[in-house]
């Protein structure tokens, strides 16, 4: 372990959790733009009903992942991104859980999983109002 590059965790956890917000907050967008047609495909794959599914799913990305960028509440949303992701995982992508369309599915879940058991890092709203769960 490089020793001196420790001083730096903080901000990389920041830069991970910041990239890991916009990037579900781009996911989320859509979903609560198109709640009718994310309702029509979940309900196809077996979430009945699939508007509320849809709803659930696009809140959960959007609005976790503005929790994030702002490091606000992270490992409780971060959490619930987990599950979210697993569920992804293994009950739409299961066959082909290993193949090149399920490896952002699998950036995302890696990258929750870090920031819930490592905190929010530096330029938080949990580190500045002591909010951090650990």
């Amino acid at each position: 372990m490089i020793q001196p590059l420790l001083i730096f965790s903080d901000w990389a956890i920041f830069v991970a959790r910041v990239v890991l917000g916009l990037i579900l907050v781009r996911h989320g967008l859509p979903k609560l733009k198109n709640l009718k047609g994310t309702g029509v495909w979940l309900e196809g794959v077996g979430f009945r009903p699939g508007i509320f599914w849809g709803l659930v799913a696009g809140l959960l990305e959007f609005v976790g992942g503005l929790a994030l960028v702002f490091g606000f509440l992270t490992q409780l949303a971060s959490f619930f991104i987990v599950l979210q992701f697993l569920v992804i995982l293994f009950k739409f992508k299961n066959k082909a859980m290993f193949e090149k369309d399920a490896e952002i599915d699998w950036l995302i879940l890696t990258l929750a999983l870090l920031i819930l058991t490592l905190g929010s890092g530096a330029l938080s709203v949990d580190e500045f109002f002591g909010l951090i769960l650990y």
